[in-house]
C-alpha cells in the first residue's frame, strides 16, 4: 500500500475546517462503521456532526499521521465544539474508508509539570524495519506494567529517567510516572487497565487502544509511544469517559 491512504486521512480531517465536501468521497458511503458514540453510523452520522457546526468555528491541525496495514491512525490538535486533542482510526478496506475510532480530551490551557503540551514533541517517522518489534514492546508494556500492574517489569522498558512525558498532569522520567501513579493511589483515584484492543505502529511509533476504568468510570485509554533503541523515550495520550449506554448514537461499541 502506498502512503495515499494517509493523505486521504489528513484531507479528510482538515475538511472538517474548511468544509471541503470533496475528501468525503474516500469514505464508503455504503458502509461507515463509526465507533465514536456521540455520532451516528455510516455517513449521515459524520454530515449531522458537521452541520451542528459553526461555520468557520472548527479547527483541525494533525501533527502526526501513520499507516500500519488497512489502518492510517492520527493525532490532532482540535478545536471542534471546544479545544481538544484527538487521536482518530481510519480503516481502509478495497481504497475507501470503511471504518473510524476515536478518543478525544479537552485540551488543557497550560503545559504539563514539564512544560509539555499534550501534542508537542517528535514527529519524524525512523526505524519502519522495526515496527514489528516495537509493536511487541509496547504490548507487553502495556500488558505488563498497566494492565498487570507488575510495577517490578517497570524500569525494564525504559532508559533510566530519560522519558519525556505529554500526560498533562505527569512530569517527565520515571520517577514523575511512578509519583503520579502514587499520588494518585493515596488520593483513592484508580486507573485501572482491564484489556488492549488494538496495538498499531510505524517505525517508532506504536499506538496502543486499551479499554478500562478511572476514577470508577468505563475509560477508552489511547497511548502513543515513540521507542528509541529498544526502549520507550516519549509518550502521548487521550483518556475518555465511555457514555451510558442509553447515549450512544450508535450500537458499534467505543472499540
Amino acid at each position: 500500500m502506498s502512503h495515499q491512504p494517509v493523505a486521504q486521512v489528513r484531507e479528510l480531517l482538515k475538511s472538517i475546517e474548511t468544509g471541503d465536501a470533496a475528501p468525503v468521497a474516500y469514505i464508503n458511503p455504503n458502509k461507515y462503521i463509526q465507533h465514536n458514540l456521540a455520532v451516528a453510523d455510516g455517513l449521515v452520522g459524520f454530515g449531522a456532526v458537521l452541520h451542528q457546526l459553526l461555520a468557520g468555528s472548527a479547527r483541525v491541525n494533525t501533527v502526526r499521521a501513520f499507516q500500519d496495514g488497512d489502518y492510517v491512525f492520527t493525532h490532532t490538535d482540535y478545536n471542534f465544539f471546544g479545544p481538544k486533542i484527538g487521536f482518530d482510526i481510519f480503516r481502509f478496506e478495497d481504497g475507501k474508508i470503511v471504518e473510524h475510532w476515536d478518543n478525544l480530551q479537552e485540551k488543557p490551557a497550560t503545559a504539563n509539570p514539564s512544560g509539555h503540551s499534550m501534542i508537542d514533541g517528535a514527529t519524524e517517522i525512523v526505524d519502519r524495519e522495526k515496527t514489528a518489534s516495537n509493536k511487541t514492546l509496547v504490548r507487553a508494556f502495556v500488558e505488563d506494567v498497566l494492565v498487570n500492574g507488575r510495577m517490578d517489569k517497570l524500569s525494564g522498558y525504559f532508559a533510566g529517567d530519560a522519558y519525556i512525558q505529554h500526560n498533562p498532569q505527569v512530569p517527565d522520567g520515571l520517577s514523575g510516572l511512578g509519583g503520579a501513579l502514587k499520588a494518585m493511589a493515596e488520593q483513592g483515584i484508580i486507573m485501572k487497565y482491564d484489556r488492549i484492543h488494538k496495538v498499531l505502529g510505524e517505525g517508532n511509533f506504536v499506538l496502543a487502544v486499551s479499554e478500562g476504568s478511572f476514577g470508577g468510570k468505563p475509560t477508552s485509554f489511547y497511548d502513543l509511544f515513540r521507542v528509541e533503541n529498544g526502549v520507550i523515550a516519549e509518550h502521548w495520550d487521550t483518556i475518555e469517559t465511555i457514555p451510558a449506554r442509553a447515549e450512544w448514537k450508535n450500537d458499534n461499541g467505543k472499540f
